[in-house]
């Protein structure tokens, strides 16, 4: 039996007089398409049954509706890995159930977001177009000789479907300045070559805030020039995810993969945008005890709290913004294998989802 599923799972910890309340939205990522709404008591008080398991993760929307992040049955054959993070078949639906809107992308992987204008911001995996009749990850060797290497795409659709906006990658960055962490073994075929994969999508007004996994670092293009006008890499941030801005700059969930340190351990980190120093981190009296080494979300609560999602074990907590305490923590009670051919990359059974998502208030509850 899995390890954290014989210790004490639902609700752990509830401090209701220095939580911010409100209600958890999550996605198992093994829940084949079920996804939960819980209160502060850890009581489940919505679910939605989607037609096809998670691709990532599932939100609110601003009219009350749920965005769902689903994956696409028609899975491409990218690459060994590529069924484990794609998605693909985004849909809209009301509390109860009914699907009112659809977008099918079978290129997307990772993250998205729904902007308030109805449109939707997410990554597309995108062949490398051939240069010079070289390719990216090793200028003597052909591109069609690199086991097929993919990079990225950025894409925004308005509610027909249609292409508003697009940026690639591979015309804005180089891998001599991202190059992809050892770890990744890109000469290795059976091993992903996807550079530098975009885990994290965040717009803040006309800035495209993206978490680059494969090289560590997070970047801000400009939607209106498409340059790359901000970055923080490696190691201020180690195979990060979540990108968001807060009021004191940029917060994300730093993995921790490959730090510098002799014990793995994730952190919380923000820092201000314009020097770049770290202005707050939380990381666990005893570090190895928070740590997902892959996924992982974070967000900033309306009471300066910080909310988080230990993605890896299916861990949401709620701590203090300032004294950090733990004010709130609930491990998601669902385990179940990953369907195959999933189950041949990530064995056993898992109650991880990618993101989970505070809200202050349901207006239909």
């Amino acid at each position: 039996m899995t390890t954290i599923k014989r210790r004490k799972l639902g609700l752990t910890h509830c401090n209701v007089n220095f939580s911010a309340g409100g209600y958890t939205l999550y996605a198992p990522q093994t829940g084949n398409g079920k996804v939960i709404l819980i209160d502060i008591k850890g009581d489940i008080v919505h679910e939605w049954n989607m037609p096809v398991r998670p691709g990532r993760d599932a939100v609110i929307l601003s009219n009350g509706n749920l965005g769902y992040n689903g994956s696409h049955e028609k899975s491409l054959d990218l690459y060994p890995a590529w069924d484990i993070w794609h998605g693909g078949h985004f849909m809209e639906a009301t509390p109860d159930g009914d699907i009112i809107w659809e977008h099918e992308d079978p290129y997307h992987h990772h993250d998205a977001q729904w902007l308030d204008n109805g449109n939707l911001l997410y990554t597309v995996a995108s062949p490398i177009p051939v240069k010079d009749g070289k390719g990216l990850f090793n200028s003597k060797v052909p591109l069609e000789m690199q086991q097929r290497p993919f990079s990225d795409t950025v894409r925004e659709v308005n509610r027909e479907g249609e292409v508003v906006w697009e940026w690639n990658a591979w015309e804005h960055l180089s891998i001599e300045d991202y190059p992809i962490h050892e770890c990744f073994n890109r000469d290795n075929a059976k091993e992903r070559l996807h550079w530098p994969m975009i885990n994290g999508v965040q717009q803040y007004e006309n800035l495209v805030y993206l978490s680059l996994r494969t090289t560590s670092g997070i970047i801000a293009v400009d939607k209106n020039t498409n340059k790359v006008v901000w970055e923080l890499k490696y190691p201020l941030v180690a195979q990060q995810h979540c990108p968001i801005i807060t009021d004191k700059g940029l917060m994300c969930f730093d993995n921790g993969n490959i730090r510098p340190s002799s014990i793995h351990h994730s952190r919380i980190v923000e820092y201000d945008l314009e020097t770049k120093k770290l202005v707050w981190s939380y990381m666990d009296d005893m570090p190895p005890s928070f740590f997902s080494p892959y996924m992982g979300s974070v967000q900033k609560l309306w009471n300066g709290n910080v909310f988080i999602c230990e993605s890896a074990f299916g861990r949401l907590f709620e701590i203090n913004g300032i004294t950090q305490e733990t004010v709130w923590e609930y491990v998601i009670p669902d385990f179940a294998e990953y369907p195959e051919p999933l189950n041949n990359f990530i064995t056993g059974e898992h109650n991880s989802c990618f993101k989970a998502h505070r809200y202050k208030q349901m207006p239909w509850l």
